[in-house]
């Protein structure tokens, strides 16, 4: 089955809809009357929109399950202001990977030009042993791809569902916060030179590297079984490890390593029960918060 090409922010009211869309959210209520209907919410890489079924309710809800690609028959309406698609039909599609992998939100920026960022910064790192675990790295063709394509979390699942530390949940989304810590890092060792420009800029670009063995995708981002298990820093430190050149030595490696496994900070409230043990540690934690704090800002509409 070909993916559609009618899409959710194209809908307007009266419009007839038959479409493919991810259901993301799938409930089955009760109307004032006590007759059940389906509420659901369906998405595309352009947004969401919500849906409902008042007749066969049941019926209808046999068909999918919320995570699904679904094809929904029905009409654009407005209620409240809002579009929302009064349903007939809505029944599970089996699509490619591929063509999965189209009803995901991705980063609005170029991903080419954020992974020619990428590799710029990469090279601005000079100590042999580092710039070689850069490089090393960068030449792993399904890494790199993996670079490309993975968030820095998962979606929102509905309403309600924010999660504060939720911020570039969307294709691209680690490229692009990875991006841009780096960048950062490199205006604090202007500012402060007495760090390690090339330990802290190396940490930037690596720090959340495990996200690419964190998440699988088809019709919503979930995650794998070793990244639910795991966590993301510790596949970090593995696919260090994986890569780590013989030009890396065991005590700049360890410096490397402890900036990974304490970037989401120290103590009781985060995942590491470490202390940071250099003023490098310490900026990339607070350079990771920082991105990630203002982008999920932006991303919920905080003050718009």
């Amino acid at each position: 089955m070909s993916v559609n090409t009618q899409t959710i922010a194209t809908l307007r009211p009266g419009d007839p809809v038959d479409a493919v869309f991810a259901c993301t959210r799938k409930q089955r209520l009760l109307t004032r009357s006590g007759d059940p209907y389906l509420a659901l919410e369906l998405g595309d890489r352009g947004g969401s929109v919500k849906a409902r079924a008042f007749r066969d309710a049941d019926l209808l809800a046999g068909g999918f399950e919320r995570g699904d690609l679904v094809r929904v028959q029905g009409q654009a309406e407005l209620f409240r202001d809002e579009i929302q698609i009064s349903l007939r039909q809505v029944a599970k599609v089996e699509l490619s990977e591929r063509d999965a992998a189209s009803f995901l939100p991705v980063s609005k920026r170029d991903l080419d030009e954020l992974e020619g960022f990428y590799e710029q910064l990469a090279r601005e790192v000079y100590e042999p042993g580092l710039s070689a675990l850069l490089s090393g790295l960068l030449a792993d063709r399904e890494l790199r791809a993996d670079l490309r394509r993975a968030p820095c979390s998962l979606p929102d699942a509905g309403p309600g569902a924010g999660r504060s530390g939720s911020h570039h949940a969307f294709l691209g989304g680690l490229l692009e916060h990875s991006v841009a810590v780096a960048q950062m890092a490199l205006e604090l060792c202007a500012v402060h030179q007495r760090l390690d420009r090339d330990l802290l800029l190396c940490a930037a670009l690596v720090h959340d590297l495990g996200k690419t063995r964190e998440y699988a995708y088809g019709a919503q981002i979930t995650r794998t079984e070793e990244g639910r298990m795991l966590g993301h820093v510790e596949l970090g430190l593995r696919l260090i490890a994986a890569h780590a050149p013989p030009s890396l030595s065991a005590e700049r490696r360890v410096a490397l390593e402890h900036c990974v496994l304490t970037h989401h900070g120290v103590g009781e409230a985060s995942a590491s029960a470490q202390r940071f043990a250099s003023p490098e540690a310490v900026a990339l934690a607070r350079l990771n918060a920082l991105d990630a704090s203002v982008k999920g800002a932006f991303e919920r509409g905080l003050g718009r």
